[in-house]
């Protein structure tokens, strides 16, 4: 059975579960050690079933929980050299198992294949995934400014799609941050706004899209709900009302989709 939970998303920490046949991988250890072992719990599972983590890129919210949960789970963590290569330093001689892939390629990873593919976005070399376990796919890509020709492709089939749907423009505008935070998350190197979300979904999902998770949504600059159905009412208008649409909190794991 293949089933995906996102245990929270947003500025403050991303860390999504993806488990099939007993194998447990993590997607980003954004949130603390302890948030992460008791969101799994909280999901049904236990800390000591997790065995690999796939880092995206190296922003805090991404991985600043990695090396306290190496203490208490024995993992291993895979990233591409552009990743690692920034977080040259920043984790300690403690830090877990890391194993290099190059972006683009596909990797076995326990019963899973992964294949990354490169974002735009301001990291070093930021990528999103797409899982492969039996017939089915995950496809996941947040932290992106704008969609590429090469991301739509990549996602595109996948039965459920892990999605960013970070701010609402005018919210953003009027919104707490200063300017220079502004035009960086509302730059093609930044953060994907709802109604591009939207436009972007209406091209990439397909016939075998099931689900859409709107994910990294941002707490003053975006609403959940106004994300969801600005995403919803466009799936709508082509014709894919019958796809799901809901989004992934912050402050707790979403209810479990089971896949396969």
């Amino acid at each position: 059975m293949l089933q995906l939970v996102v245990l929270g998303s947003g500025s403050r920490g991303n860390c999504t579960l993806v488990r099939y046949r007993g194998f447990s991988m993590l997607i980003d250890a954004g949130l603390s050690a302890r948030q992460i072992v008791s969101r799994v719990r909280a999901a049904g599972f236990g800390e000591e079933e997790l065995d690999a983590v796939l880092l995206t890129h190296e922003h805090s919210d991404h991985v600043s929980g990695l090396v306290n949960l190496s203490k208490r789970v024995e993992l291993t963590v895979y990233a591409n050299g552009g990743t690692l290569a920034a977080l040259d330093g920043k984790l300690d001689v403690t830090a877990p198992v890391m194993e290099e892939f190059e972006t683009g390629a596909r990797i076995e990873v326990g019963p899973f294949e992964v294949r990354s593919f490169s974002l735009p976005h301001d990291a070093a070399d930021p990528v999103g995934f797409v899982i492969e376990a039996g017939s089915e796919r995950i496809g996941y890509a947040t932290d992106l400014g704008h969609v590429t020709k090469l991301v739509a492709s990549r996602l595109r089939d996948c039965s459920v799609i892990v999605f960013e749907a970070n701010h609402d423009r005018e919210m953003l505008r009027d919104g707490p941050y200063p300017v220079a935070t502004k035009q960086r998350v509302a730059s093609r190197l930044g953060h994907l706004s709802n109604d591009v979300a939207a436009r972007e979904l209406t091209e990439i999902v397909s016939g075998a899209t099931r689900e859409v998770v709107l994910a990294h949504i941002s707490e003053r600059n975006n609403d959940a709900r106004l994300a969801v159905a600005t995403v919803g009412c466009a799936l709508a208008a082509a014709g894919r009302g019958d796809v799901g649409v809901t989004s992934a909190p912050q402050s707790e794991p979403t209810p479990a989709i089971t896949i396969a």
